[in-house]
């Protein structure tokens, strides 16, 4: 059975989201949409293509308006805690040619909290060598960006989110393209954020790797499928009205390498 866990009091979910549908040009692309998240939770977003994870996150961000619908953080609309909110696009929608330095990258974190024709103070670029750090970067941090890989890039745009001291983190496939070590390395990072209260949002294509990186799943396909712990969601009967026929492709081809793996004739 598809369990979606029952609403509790807004004022401590980190998230919630209550009957939301969003269009684009008349055309649905997410309907009638109804969760909430609890704060310390790593949460991935799966689905299909086109299933409308992007566009989940980026309403909940206010850069999409929707239809219908509530969304609140802590109990408060966007505009009252945007501060607490960071984000990390995909990769392939940012001009990488632009001619900026890994470290101004990363300054750009702390803009939120700067006033109007305020200058960084000293504070903000300690943070940002700090959180440059944190991710392994601080040797390239007068590097310009078009000169990183693309591991490299994705651990810069984890940095600049994580300059920013946020509550609540939106990541938009930061695991793809992205080399081993580096996948190893953000998610050691989430978990910090985790063990430190902060939420996390994650879309993520990899299900071989969904119950060991999330605690918490959003499956959704136009519609929510199911919402709730991996443990509890994370099953064939989800999977295959998540993913359909691709999710029976992915079992098969999932079957045939433990076979591999263990040595067993094909």
């Amino acid at each position: 059975m598809i369990k979606h866990h029952p609403l509790q009091n807004t004022s401590s979910l980190a998230l919630e989201v209550h009957q939301l549908s969003v269009n684009y040009d008349k055309i649905p692309v997410l309907w009638d949409i109804t969760l909430e998240i609890e704060p310390g939770k790593i949460v991935g977003i799966v689905g299909p293509n086109g299933a409308g994870k992007s566009t989940f996150i980026k309403t909940a961000l206010g850069l999409l308006q929707p239809i219908s619908g509530k969304i609140e953080f802590f109990g408060q609309p966007l505009k009252n805690v945007r501060r607490r909110i960071a984000y990390v696009p995909q990769r392939e929608t940012v001009d990488w040619d632009f001619p900026i330095t890994v470290r101004d990258l990363v300054l750009m974190g702390r803009y939120g909290t700067l006033g109007v024709f305020q200058w960084p103070r000293q504070s903000d670029y300690t943070a940002v060598e700090h959180c440059l750090g944190i991710v392994g970067m601080s040797g390239y941090a007068s590097r310009q960006i078009s000169q990183l890989s693309g591991g490299q890039q994705q651990r810069v745009f984890i940095a600049r989110a994580l300059v920013q001291e946020a509550d609540v983190y939106f990541m938009d496939e930061p695991f793809a393209g992205i080399d081993m070590a580096t996948e190893t390395v953000i998610m050691n990072i989430l978990r910090q954020l985790k063990e430190k209260g902060k939420t996390v949002f994650v879309v993520h294509h990899d299900l071989n790797t969904v119950e060991n990186y999330f605690d918490w799943l959003i499956m959704l396909n136009m519609r929510l499928i199911a919402c709730g712990p991996v443990t509890e969601v994370f099953n064939p009967d989800t999977l295959n009205a998540t993913f359909g026929k691709s999710y029976a492709l992915f079992d098969a081809a999932l079957k045939l390498s433990q076979h591999k793996t263990k040595g067993m004739p094909e």
